[in-house]
């Protein structure tokens, strides 16, 4: 997944973590083809999603550093979100179950059609992983794709999540109080290092500091600067911060005008609360 280019205003260059292009998605017949570097069963089943996926381009340069594989099942709210373009190919975002029925994602990844993947942690291995098509889709009404304000989506599932010890709901922070949470926590199946061609098929967290930027506050967004930080194919994923409550979503990174790392955004959930309390 590469970043795409916005048009950039005088002081900044805005872009979102776009997720990538998966006509060469592994499955159990395309491994040769795709020289996808797996060893794979002949009876591997083909709903198994195999997430070694190749980028579409190179552009974006960031990745999660100083992460590290998460431990197993240790964040159950985790959703991986299968996205069916219409040009037949498909995208994956990140994403978090809110409760049986509804999970969270960002609202720029919107597609054609969606499957949500609940209890992975390794989507390699022939796991219990919960496959559930998506009934439809409430993107906020006032997302602005240029700006990224608003960026977050509710998806009702066609049937309900059953919940079990690798699948649970996450709960939301309450309205901002104003202060920024100390420390937070972002989880993902994206890429991991701008060298690496492909999103890790385990899934891996890191920790952010969240920054004091008014720009960001303006516009509704929480915000972390630095070389650690969402990558490619974690659009759409929960911000963790204190008490284990989901603060944002990850949804777009800037580039400073004037030089620096890039500032990533994630868009508040305290301020769209009413509106996700709303559409449930």
């Amino acid at each position: 997944m590469a970043i795409t280019q916005i048009r950039p205003p005088l002081t900044d260059t805005r872009k979102y973590l776009k997720t990538e292009t998966v006509n060469d998605l592994c499955h159990c017949s395309s491994v040769t083809k795709l020289n996808c570097h797996l060893t794979m069963s002949v009876h591997c089943i083909l709903a198994l999603l195999i997430l070694v996926l190749t980028l579409d381009d190179q552009v974006y340069s960031g990745k999660i550093t100083g992460g590290h594989e998460a431990v197993p099942h240790s964040r159950p709210y985790m959703v991986l979100l299968e996205r069916n373009m219409s040009d037949g190919k498909k995208k994956y975002c990140g994403g978090f179950l809110l409760n049986e029925d509804f999970v969270m994602t960002a609202a720029h990844c919107q597609a054609k059609s969606y499957v949500v993947l609940l209890g992975a942690h390794n989507v390699n291995s022939n796991s219990e992983i919960q496959r559930i098509f998506v009934e439809q889709a409430f993107p906020h009404k006032q997302f602005n794709a240029t700006s990224f304000v608003n960026d977050v989506m509710l998806l009702k599932l066609t049937t309900k999540a059953k919940f079990n010890e690798n699948v649970t709901a996450i709960p939301l922070a309450s309205h901002d109080s104003g202060t920024l949470p100390k420390s937070c926590i972002l989880s993902g199946w994206g890429r991991t290092d701008k060298n690496n061609n492909y999103m890790s098929p385990k899934l891996m967290e890191t920790t952010v500091t969240l920054i004091d930027n008014k720009e960001c506050t303006m516009e509704n967004f929480y915000c972390s600067q630095g070389d650690t930080g969402p990558a490619e194919g974690d659009s759409g994923g929960p911000l963790v911060c204190e008490d284990g409550k989901a603060f944002g979503v990850v949804s777009s990174a800037v580039t400073p005008h004037s030089g620096g790392p890039d500032i990533y955004r994630y868009s508040k959930i305290p301020d769209s609360r009413n509106w996700i309390f709303s559409e449930r």
